[in-house]
Order: structure tokens, then C-alpha cells, then sequence
């Protein structure tokens, strides 16, 4: 701390006995000459401070003491905002940065919000694939989660939260060509790649602002899984191509958010079976592709 003296300002009074007990003092040892601190209570019983300079056998009072932070973290606590609306917590922070987060928000969310769309189309009395429901149901709740933990961190790095309008998402997935199945499998595919395209532009902007912290939170949450999940569901949809679509029925069968890119496909057929041929009845007994 500084320790600056002002002559024309006291903070003791030279009748101040310096017998007075003291309530604290610093003394020095035999050795060194260097100067202590002593508060005291004079006699009259009316509380005062006593500031004592000591060198040697000599005391004086040491008068006009202004204490202030050390010069080198003035700067920090210019950072420190008294406004309450402003954040406490946010330190080299960039409004590019948050404004990425912002928009990978509504990308996750417009993304939950198109496979949601896809399970309720799958969940029709006339469509009726069960497996592909609750596969794109799950789906819809992971990247719901992303969303969650993209809001968490905009908080913790003293962002602001913003959400902005979603798409409306596609409701009918039937393709004259393709079939419901493929052509669901390829629009899933094509917004894991948006995610992931997004997520890179965000990483890009983190790097350019400097921001280690951001570039490590995308590198270790996100973009490993968005990878996986590009490479399993592109398999999907080869396998789904290769069985074409009117000849068989694909169902999904237990896939959940955790082994949805694990387990196979298993194809069920469509048409009555060869002389001598069983027909699979349960999910788990055709042929995997």
C-alpha cells in the first residue's frame, strides 16, 4: 500500500499520551530501524487512532496517512462495473463472441425444433414407424440440451441471452421417389452439417478474438460429437439408398440418444415371404444392413 502524508492534516493529537495502552502495535526487532504502527485509546475514553513512526529510541506521530491500492491493479479495478445491470463476472469478453454464441443458439434450437417436427410426422396412425418417431425424438431433446449448455455458458462468461425467431420447420416428409425414410434421414443429415459449419464459424471467431476459453468450450463439448453424428447418420442414409425405398420397411428400432449411432438398421420385408422363408415378427429378428 502507499502511505502518503499530508503536513497540513494530523490524525493524532500531540497531547496524546504515548503510555496509552495500545489495542495494536507493530514493533520492530532489535535489528532493524524501520517504522510500526500503533492504534491506541487516550485516556478520556474517546476513540481515536495513533499512528506511530518509529526509529530508534524516537516516536513520533506520523500525521496526514491516505492508504490506496498498490499502482499496478488500479487498472483491474477500473474493470470492475458499479452499474447493477452490468455484469460482474465478464472479462475479455467480446461482443463478436457473444453475439456467435447468440446465433448458435437459434441454430440448435431452429435444428430441435425441425426433428421434433420429424417425430411427430413419424408418429401418425398413417405412417406409423415407431423406431423413426422415437429416433428423431431424442434427437430433438439432445440438441434441446445444447441449447441449455450454449445458454449456461453465455451466463458464466457474463453474456446476455438472446434469443431470436426459429424457422418454420418442414411438417410433411413423404417423397414420391425416395420414400418418407430417406428423405427424413437426408434433411437430418443436412442440419448436422449446418450445426457443425456453424460451430467452426464460432471457433474461428474465438481464435480471432483471443479467446482461449470459448475455442477450448466449443472444441471439447461440441464439434467431437457433431463429427460422430455426421459420419453415423450418413450411414444411415447409405443404407437406407441401398435398400430403396417401396421394397422394404426399415424400422429403428431401440435407439436411443446414446446408441442411435450403434446399432444397425434391420429391414423387415415388405411383401409376403418365399416358400420356406420365415417372416420376422419382432424388431431385432430381420436381416441388418
Amino acid at each position: 500500500m502507499l502511505l502518503k502524508v499530508a503536513p497540513a492534516f494530523s490524525l493524532v493529537n500531540s497531547q496524546v499520551e504515548p503510555q496509552s495502552l495500545p489495542l495494536f502495535s507493530s514493533v520492530p526487532s532489535a535489528q532493524s530501524a524501520s517504522s510500526f504502527l500503533r492504534l491506541s485509546s487516550p485516556s478520556n475514553g474517546v476513540g481515536s487512532a495513533v499512528v506511530f513512526a518509529s526509529k530508534g529510541s524516537e516516536n513520533k506521530p506520523l500525521t496526514g496517512v491516505v492508504f490506496e491500492p498498490f499502482e499496478e491493479v488500479k487498472k483491474e479495478l477500473n474493470l470492475v462495473p458499479t452499474l447493477p445491470q452490468v455484469s460482474l463476472a465478464r472479462q475479455k469478453f467480446s461482443e463478436e463472441c457473444e453475439a456467435a454464441i447468440n446465433q448458435q443458439i437459434n441454430v440448435e434450437s431452429s435444428i430441435s425444433y425441425g426433428y421434433h417436427a420429424m417425430f411427430a410426422y413419424f408418429d401418425r396412425d398413417n405412417v406409423a414407424l415407431e423406431g423413426f418417431a422415437k429416433f428423431f425424438n431424442e434427437l430433438s431433446l439432445r440438441d434441446r440440451g445444447q441449447v441449455e449448455k450454449l445458454m449456461r455458458y453465455q451466463n458464466k462468461r457474463g453474456g446476455r441471452v438472446q434469443l431470436l425467431e426459429i424457422s418454420l420447420p418442414l411438417s410433411e416428409f413423404d417423397h414420391g421417389v425416395k420414400g418418407h425414410a430417406l428423405h427424413a434421414m437426408e434433411f437430418a443429415l443436412s442440419m448436422e452439417k449446418i450445426a457443425n459449419a456453424r460451430l467452426l464459424h464460432v471457433h474461428r471467431i474465438a481464435l480471432r478474438n483471443h479467446d482461449a476459453q470459448l475455442a477450448d468450450f466449443v472444441e471439447s463439448e461440441f464439434l467431437s460429437m457433431q463429427v460422430e453424428a455426421i459420419k453415423k447418420i450418413a450411414e444411415h442414409v447409405s443404407q437406407l439408398r441401398r435398400v430403396g425405398a417401396g421394397h422394404v420397411w426399415l424400422v429403428l428400432g431401440r435407439l436411443s440418444s446414446q446408441t442411435c449411432f450403434r446399432k444397425p438398421f434391420h429391414i423387415f420385408q415388405a411383401f409376403p415371404p418365399k416358400a420356406g422363408q420365415a417372416f420376422p415378427h419382432k424388431a431385432g429378428q430381420g436381416e441388418d444392413l
